[in-house]
């Protein structure tokens, strides 16, 4: 409508944002009926919209009629506009289009075949070094065979064997010290082997050779038998360690220095094989916490056995005194097989392990670390200053109830016993301190190994056995 131009219509009731149909409607009604008629008149409000919907749609054909020129102007200066937007748009749209066709036939294509490139690349190298890390273990497999076949062609025993006292004082074979040698060259083979099986992790050097069958095999039906065999082999050469039997006559002297050799020989071969195939912790960052549970419980094994062995031949021959004194010269025996142990292990050093980390050799090192020798563990893990010691004393302590037994049952063990506790004392005491001494047969072999009073452990051994006679 134009400016000044009357209307009745009231435009700002329909152009109000809250205008709502149905109450102008309601209005309309009411203003043209009264309340209380019936029915209500709707023709006249019906009109009244109607005729504002006529006036509305002349005036709007008014409008347009007069303003058609300058319309239809603006609508073509519009019109012209778009299309001259338009074409720039095309312009430029064809000119991106043309950029990436050319973008993707000089880069994308490349970049594609440069990527299958490098996946193949990738792939490529994986195969290579899974091949290479196959080859190794093939290898080191060859290496592990032939050297089981040296053993196997010798037999453990040969002309280069020799032949040393057992436990039980018989003679027994013993594999030779070349085969020592040979074991302990396959256990450095078996560590390099478990090296590669244990670096089998994304990134690692053996990565993928469990999906490999062969080293599958290799790992069950070479690597791991061959494992289980020498350590049965070195932990057989602890359990038969003696030297004790080793000094005779003067006339001996030479044979009996050379078994000497020989025992510590297949002695340091045996640790070595075992500190070797001992198991890993998990952090291998520091070689000082490396604990060698597999040598450690073979030690202990074979400590434990000489105990236990001399004490059921202690109570045996305590029921039957005449063979009294050949028992205690086992038992001293056992022990002076100990007291050499003690000194061939204060007198060795941890062996470099390929899986631990190197000793700092710059002289940084503590003077603990820089004196660390096999003994230490073994004294720490017994919770003792000595291996001696520790056996009189082991042996004293189980001693004392055995001979209660005997004391409980009377008779003439009982007897026999109360009536010779002079003697008793004398060779119990005997015993201890000649079973104190190093074999005769290392003395100049090994060094260390100095006197000591042995005297509180004489004291022990014989208190368990004439205190309890004499109660």
């Amino acid at each position: 409508m134009a400016e000044g131009e009357p209307s009745y219509i009231d435009y700002e009731t329909f152009l109000d944002p809250d205008f709502s149909p149905a109450s102008f409607a309601n209005s309309l009604v009411v203003a043209t009926n009264n309340a209380t008629d019936t029915p209500l008149d709707l023709s006249t409000p019906l009109s009244r919209v109607l005729f504002d919907l006529q006036e509305i749609d002349t005036h709007i054909h008014t409008l347009t009629t007069k303003s058609a020129l300058p319309l239809l102007t603006h609508t073509r200066d519009q019109t012209a506009a778009a299309g001259h937007v338009l074409k720039d748009a095309e312009e430029q749209i064809s000119s991106v289009t043309q950029g990436y066709e050319r973008l993707e036939k000089e880069v994308l294509r490349k970049w594609e075949a440069a990527d299958e490139a490098r996946v193949a690349a990738e792939k490529s190298l994986a195969t290579l070094r899974l091949t290479r890390a196959v080859g190794r273990c093939l290898t080191l497999a060859r290496q592990l065979e032939g050297q089981l076949a040296e053993l196997t062609s010798r037999g453990g025993t040969g002309s280069s064997g020799t032949t040393g006292a057992g436990n039980d004082g018989t003679a027994s074979p013993t594999p030779a010290r070349d085969d020592y040698r040979t074991l302990e060259r396959a256990a450095t083979t078996i560590v390099s082997l478990r090296r590669m099986f244990a670096a089998m992790g994304a990134g690692e050097e053996s990565y993928g050779l469990d999906r490999v069958r062969v080293t599958r095999t290799l790992r069950n039906e070479l690597v791991m038998p061959a494992e289980n065999m020498v350590k049965s082999r070195a932990q057989q050469a602890i359990t038969r360690f003696s030297m004790s039997g080793g000094g005779g006559s003067s006339t001996h002297t030479q044979s009996a220095y050379k078994q000497a050799r020989d025992s510590r020989a297949r002695l340091v071969s045996a640790v070595t094989i075992l500190y070797l195939l001992s198991p890993l912790p998990r952090d291998l960052g520091e070689a000082s916490a490396f604990q060698p549970e597999l040598l450690l419980s073979t030690l202990q094994g074979y400590m434990h056995t000489a105990i236990v062995s001399s004490l059921n031949s202690l109570s045996k021959s305590l029921s039957m005194l005449p063979s009294l004194e050949r028992t205690l010269a086992d038992v001293s025996g056992k022990c002076q097989d100990i007291f050499a142990l003690e000194v061939i292990l204060s007198n060795l050093r941890p062996p470099a392990h390929p899986l631990l980390p190197a000793p700092d050799r710059n002289g940084s090192q503590d003077s603990s670390v820089q004196k660390a020798n096999l003994l230490q563990p073994l004294l720490r893990a017994l919770d003792t200053s000595s291996l001696p010691s520790y056996f009189w004393r082991s042996l004293a302590s189980s001693l004392a109830s055995r001979v209660q037994e005997i004391m409980n049952r009377g008779g003439v063990s009982a007897r026999t016993l109360r009536s010779n506790r002079d003697r008793l004392k004398k060779e119990i005491r005997e015993c201890v301190l000649q079973g104190s001494q190093l074999p005769p047969s290392i003395v100049g072999v090994e060094k260390g190994g100095g006197s000591s009073n042995w005297e509180r452990e004489a004291a022990v051994m014989v208190s368990s056995v004439v205190n309890v006679i004499e109660r």
